[in-house]
Parts: C-alpha cells; structure tokens; sequence
C-alpha cells in the first residue's frame, strides 16, 4: 500500500509530520545561527530591537510597556495595537538579553513552517512537499525580516500559517480561531482577519465567516479610532499622516515589482485561490504610505504575506494538474534569483563567523555604566545596554541623563560625524557638565559631573 500511494505522490502516513520537523529544524537552527551572527557583529538596523528590548523588560516587571526610547513616558500601545506582545515579558525574564528576542523570532518563524509543510507533503508528496515547506521557510520575506531583527509580526506568521493550513483541511472553527488573536498583534491585521472571515463565508461557512469578518472590523475601529489615540502623547494615530492619495497607490514600479514577487511566490497558479485576497489589507496601507521602505521587498514588512502566499499555492496547485511542478518551480525561483541579495547568503561567508573587533570595546562600554543608569545613545549600542541600563535615544528631547554614549560609526550622524569632543557636546546639550571616562573602539562615554540623580520612568 505504501508503495502505491507514492506512486501516486502521496505521502506515507508518517511522512508529512517527519519531513515538516526536518524542516522546522532546519529553519530555527538557520535562523538562530544568523541572530547569533547579527549580535556578534553589532548590527543595528533600526531601533526597532532596543524598543521592542524594552518593552519585553517592561512587561517582565509587571509593569505597562513604557519605551523610553520613544520617549519619557511613552506607552508603545500608543504607536501601534500589539498587546499580544505580553507574551515575551516571560521570555525576558527567563533571558534578559534582546538576542532572546532574535532566537524567539527565529523559532516562531520555524513553528509557521510546520504546518504548511505538513500539508504540502500530504497533498504533493514527500519531496515536492518537503521543497514547498523550504522554500516557505527560507523565502525572502521571512529572510527580510529576520535581517531586520525583531518585529511583533514575528506572533503574526505562525497564527497565519496555522489558521489557513486549518481552512484549507476543512476545519473553518480551527481557522477562526487561530485567525482571531491577530487583531492583537498589529492593529492593520484585523483587516487580513476581515478578508479571511469573507472567504470563510464565500465557501460556506456564512454564520462563521461573518462572526470572524465583524470580529476583525470592529477591533481595526476600536484600535485604530479610540485605543491608539487615547494612548499616544499627540492623542491620534501616529502612522494617519504618513498616508497618501489613492493615484500613488500604483506608483513607482518598485510597487509592481514587489507585487510581481508575490505572485510568482504563490506560483502564479496561487491566483486561483481566494486566500490571495489576504494580501490587500497589507499591500493597501504599504502602498498608501509615504515610506519607501514600505513598497519593496526588503524589511519586515513582506513576512505575513509569506504564509498567504504558499498556502494559496498549495490551494491552487492540485487544480493545475501538469503545470503543477512549474508552479513549485517558480514559487522557488524568486528566493533562488534573489539568492546573493538575500541575508542567508552571509552563512556562506567564512569571515561572518568571526566575532567584530569592536565586541572587547562594547563589553568595556557596558562595564562603565553601572546598573539602573541613565543612558543617551545613539542606534547601534541601544539594544545591548537596555537590559541594565534605562536608555534614551539621541533624536529626542530628552532630561539630563547620567551617560552619553556615541559611536563613531553609527549612520546618525552623516557626513558630519561624530562630534570631536562629544563630553562637550552633551554639556552643551543638556547644560550641565560632562566628562569623559571612556573612549574605545570608535565609541565615547560621557558622565555627568554635577547635578543630582536623573529620574526616567521605564
């Protein structure tokens, strides 16, 4: 019988949960390697880490996510709707490190590839099967975000590839279920949850549907109308003002490029499927936007899309009988010609594995700052010195604080560069005398001298 079955390119009853662990595996120990390597090289791509750093430090405490990094007092819920993000006040108190962050990351992004690998190798057998659930795990919008650390949709990929791997076997309750919590993580995915509810109601589930399309309208109204602005500091939503006119949805090209990528993702055959309508929420408010960031492929901003995609293609591809394996062939293609572009390719680089000389110079940064200090920095020790420290950034208008720490190297400070006296920059900035204690590996620690102890609320 088994025989026969793969024959048929059906897989043997134990194959699919086999093959989708291996790729698990292979996706958390690859994903876990590059954080690894990202930490040890000090890359910082953004604040994004240190914000989200301490946040995870806040809720460990039992307290709000206050993010003084956004500013003195600032409550993260007031930036954007993630209150499902309480969930990484245990890891941190278990690791206080942001690289606990990465490593979690990392796995949740293994977790997604789980299901829809078992479902591919089911419904295509193990090889074929086993290709889709890599190529799902290693596609470029996962790669983009792990490349651009961490981000709250890191909770948003594994609810996704679980609540359409559900709709696809038959089992809409399951689907609405692990579909619902989404409305938590980021306020715009409500609006994914909508869409996902219409295409529950389109192919039968009505009472079901409706319920999830309704669940997922009204917490978009709720967040984006009344939760948001209540808690942010300019009481409105913060992203409204970044949104542009309806013509430039379809301009420049880097739109359609970005577009074009999805949909040889999904293996063209992947537009036969209703699931693809998922994509439009998400690509309406990048396009929308004014952030070029937003339009392309890079950052994080692809990675919800990665589980629409496949799963439209597994829900597409048994209808395209003969065009079957060139419709795998293409969903793999567009990571494959990325290829060098794409961050993985740094694993295949000897010298990514050696520690950066300035590691020595950040351990003695980190040893002059005595715990529970105040610190004013600027990107990329921000994320390293939250979890003793309360940090502050630079851009902002900011109380006296006890250090200023300033890297010669961060890309904040252009062609200007880092001021030649940085201990009389900070005396000059906040009107109060610093000194210098420590200048290493192209970073400059200032104290200050006079006054009394600063008060920051984290």
């Amino acid at each position: 019988m088994t025989s026969e079955l793969r024959g048929r390119g059906v897989a043997a009853p134990r194959a699919p949960a086999i093959a989708a662990t291996a790729v698990a595996l292979a996706v958390a120990l690859t994903y876990g390697l590059f954080a690894w390597q990202q930490w040890t090289a000090l890359k910082a791509p953004s604040w994004d880490l240190g914000i989200f750093s301490q946040l995870a430090k806040a809720y460990a405490a039992g307290g709000a996510p206050i993010v003084p990094i956004k500013g003195v007092g600032f409550t993260l819920l007031g930036d954007h709707f993630h209150p499902l993000l309480v969930v990484l006040g245990p890891v941190w108190a278990l690791w206080p490190s942001p690289l606990a962050l990465l490593l979690l990351q990392a796995a949740l992004f293994a977790v997604a590839a789980w299901p829809l690998t078992r479902l591919a190798v089911e419904r295509l057998g193990t090889p074929l099967g086993t290709v889709v659930g890599l190529a799902f795990g290693f596609s470029w919008g996962l790669q983009s975000a792990v490349d651009s650390q961490f981000h709250e949709i890191a909770l948003a990929v594994p609810l996704l590839a679980f609540s359409l791997v559900a709709h696809l076997r038959g089992r809409q309750r399951a689907a609405a279920l692990w579909a619902a919590p989404l409305v938590f993580v980021k306020e715009d995915l409500g609006l994914t949850v909508a869409v996902l509810g219409l295409v529950l109601a389109w192919r039968g589930a009505r009472r079901l549907g409706a319920a999830l399309a309704g669940w997922g309208v009204a917490w978009t109204i709720l967040a984006v109308g009344v939760i948001l602005p209540a808690l942010n500091p300019e009481e409105d939503y913060a992203y409204t003002e970044r949104l542009i006119g309806i013509l430039a949805l379809f301009t420049p090209a880097e739109k359609w490029w970005t577009v074009l990528m999805l949909v040889a993702t999904a293996g063209v055959v992947g537009l036969r499927s209703p699931l693809v309508l998922l994509m439009l929420p998400t690509l309406a408010w990048r396009f929308a936007g004014d952030v070029p960031h937003y339009w392309g492929w890079q950052w994080h901003y692809s990675a919800v899309l990665m589980p629409v995609a496949f799963a439209a293609l597994l829900d597409g591809a048994p209808a395209a009988r003969g065009w079957r394996r060139a419709a795998l062939g293409c969903a793999v293609a567009v990571t494959l010609v990325l290829g060098s572009q794409l961050p993985l390719a740094a694993l295949l680089r000897p010298e990514s594995y050696d520690r950066t000389w300035r590691w020595e110079p950040v351990m003695e940064v980190i040893a002059a700052i005595p715990e529970g200090a105040t610190v004013e920095t600027d990107v990329t020790l921000m994320a390293y010195l939250v979890p003793t420290t309360t940090v502050l950034w630079i851009g902002n208008d900011n109380p006296v604080p006890d250090y200023v720490v300033l890297d010669e190297f961060s890309g904040v400070w252009g062609a200007a560069g880092l001021p030649d006296d940085v201990a009389a920059w900070a005396s000059e900035r906040h009107g109060t005398a610093f000194e210098l204690v420590l200048d290493t590996g192209g970073f400059s620690v200032a104290r200050r001298v006079t006054g009394g102890a600063s008060t920051v609320e984290e």
